[in-house]
């Protein structure tokens, strides 16, 4: 998925697909984008791969803005509800990055996309750093948004890291700078240099969410 706006470049969007012997996790939910026959992209690109989109068991989140969050909900076409496009998972998402998503509604964020998870009960709202399930573990990081998250999943085999907007690109994981649409750019700098030094002595897979080029590797 790609998405333009005026004044600003190109970005490239990817949300993942993690399949352990317990889950399906989905890691950030797109852009909401339908096909031309009005299915979800994301459903479909599902289905392609032979992934039921209701067998989905976890959602977790990176951070709320508009291009990680936009496949959480859409209105049904058939009732005009709004409704969560994975039902059956549970969906994590930092406590304080929900309440500033609403809050900052607008140029970064979309609340109509989001508000709904406060309404239903498969919604885990994270606070600070812990885990889940005993295999995935959660850091608040700040640094792109305040109230940035990234995941850690250690199924025992493999090491998987998605960084979201924390570390997008393989580009920006081998360069130190400092980007001015980060929140807390030299925060974010730095960031990367932990994780990077982190993933490379333990064997880390890491994803990059805005890096169609080289989505994964290792380092």
């Amino acid at each position: 998925m790609q998405q333009r706006n005026h004044g600003s470049l190109l970005v490239e969007i990817q949300p993942f697909l993690i399949i352990t012997d317990r889950d399906y996790i989905l890691l950030d939910a797109g852009l909401g984008f339908r096909t031309s026959e009005g299915v979800l992209q994301l459903h479909q690109h599902l289905i392609d791969n032979g992934v039921n989109p209701m067998e989905i068991t976890k959602v977790l989140m990176s951070h709320l803005h508009k291009d990680h969050s936009g496949g959480i909900s859409s209105i049904d076409p058939a009732t005009g509800s709004r409704q969560l496009n994975f039902p059956q998972a549970t969906h994590y998402v930092n406590a304080q990055e929900m309440a500033y998503a609403i809050e900052q509604d607008g140029k970064s964020y979309h609340a109509e996309d989001v508000a709904l998870l406060q309404q239903r009960d498969n919604v885990v709202f994270t606070e600070g750093n812990g885990d889940i399930d005993g295999y995935i573990h959660y850091e608040l990081t700040g640094g792109h948004c305040p109230y940035h998250q990234v995941f850690l999943i250690d199924d025992g085999e493999d090491k998987v890291f998605f960084g979201g907007d924390v570390a997008p690109q393989i580009s920006q994981m081998k360069n130190r700078f400092i980007a001015k649409y980060d929140y807390d750019g030299k925060r974010s700098m730095e960031l990367r240099q932990e994780f990077l030094e982190r993933g490379t002595n333990e064997g880390w897979t890491f994803l990059y969410y805005h890096d169609t080029k080289f989505p994964y590797g290792k380092f």
